[in-house]
């Protein structure tokens, strides 16, 4: 079979946005130790849904159903744009997808969001859909996976993946050093890639999916975890994930690479998850890749926060925006998340 091909990609984010000394502010802390999460972050703003402050300045700490009527309103809203604009940059309409997978940590809603956005976007009642909720960053990665086998076993079928990730509805207000963290790094994004099988579709529309590795660092899977406490959903990440990832990057790359009779130098592009700083960092070091390497992901970074499971679509726009692939290179696709899993594909344009 034919390996399927991403031809169009369309990314989106909340409004309001917010450098971390507004957020400082807002959330009128002054414990040094929770600062320096903001401050000494490579973050210079996020995208974020916030509660509007009180008279006094003060912003709420939202109950889990405030939580979650934010996560739908946005993924559902924000979702449908973003699947309008992937289609139509093919010149084609929402009714015209075949297959959609959404992922999303953010929230569980029921009915799902795929049925909610195909609602909202009046898709054809028999569209196909996956729902994907709970696996954290790595989850597009994960929806790539089924959206390239789908379409290669589907020839001409349009086939959507959708990344609805309003971080902030994970937002907790208590003040430790354990919600700091979250709250330092995580910003709100939605995001859609179209993956199909055509025969009019070349390497300037994007790179064909050749191959995907994973690979699970089980031993650690309760450093990065949800909670379920005082009827909301508070994330957990330890402060050694980035060093478990670094420590294991190399084997899943490894066995992706070997399989396709190719060597690290083979690889024009790297589109690297921004999970934060030094877990970039350790992935470049562990890796041998260049500042050059990881620009994109730096750049998501610096602008966005860690998006969650849309980081990887984030970074992939910014490159195809460059306008610098060309016919025949190799790119590596790499994402991290709770399990902890590591996530890859190798394709090539």
């Amino acid at each position: 079979m034919r390996p399927s091909r991403i031809v169009s990609v369309a990314t989106t984010n909340p409004p309001d946005t917010y450098t971390q000394q507004d957020l400082v502010e807002l959330f009128k802390t002054d414990d040094p130790r929770l600062i320096q999460f903001f401050t000494n972050s490579h973050i210079k703003k996020r995208h974020l849904v916030l509660p509007e402050p009180d008279a006094g300045g003060n912003i709420s700490d939202e109950d889990g159903e405030a939580l979650l009527k934010k996560h739908r309103h946005w993924s559902v809203k924000l979702g449908a744009e973003v699947v309008e604009g992937c289609m139509a940059a093919q010149g084609l309409t929402p009714q015209d997808v075949d297959f959609m997978v959404t992922v999303t940590t953010t929230g569980m809603l029921c009915p799902s969001l795929s049925s909610l956005v195909s609602a909202r976007l009046e898709m054809r009642r028999d569209v196909q859909r996956i729902d994907i909720v709970g696996m954290g960053c790595n989850a597009g990665m994960n929806g790539l996976l089924t959206v390239a086998r789908f379409a290669q076993a589907n020839p001409g079928k349009n086939v959507v993946l959708l990344s609805a990730e309003i971080c902030s509805a994970g937002y907790v207000f208590d003040m430790t050093m354990r919600t700091a963290v979250v709250n330092s790094l995580f910003g709100d994004a939605v995001s859609a890639l179209l993956v199909r099988v055509n025969d009019q579709d070349g390497a300037s529309d994007g790179p064909r999916l050749l191959d995907f590795e994973s690979y699970l660092v089980s031993e650690v899977s309760q450093e990065m975890r949800y909670d379920f406490e005082d009827g909301r959903w508070t994330f957990y990440l330890g402060r050694d994930i980035p060093y478990a990832i670094g420590a294991t990057i190399e084997k899943p790359i490894s066995a992706l690479l070997e399989r396709n009779n190719l060597k690290k130098r083979d690889i024009t592009h790297w589109v690297v998850h921004s999970g934060g700083k030094k877990v970039v960092d350790s992935i470049k070091y562990n890796l041998g890749i260049t500042d050059w390497d990881v620009r994109h992901t730096k750049t998501i970074l610096r602008n966005f926060g860690n998006v969650s499971s849309s980081a990887f679509i984030f970074s992939y726009q910014e490159l195809m925006q460059e306008g610098i692939t060309r016919e025949g290179q190799y790119g590596v696709t790499i994402a991290m998340g709770p399990g902890v899993s590591i996530e890859t594909a190798l394709v090539q344009w």
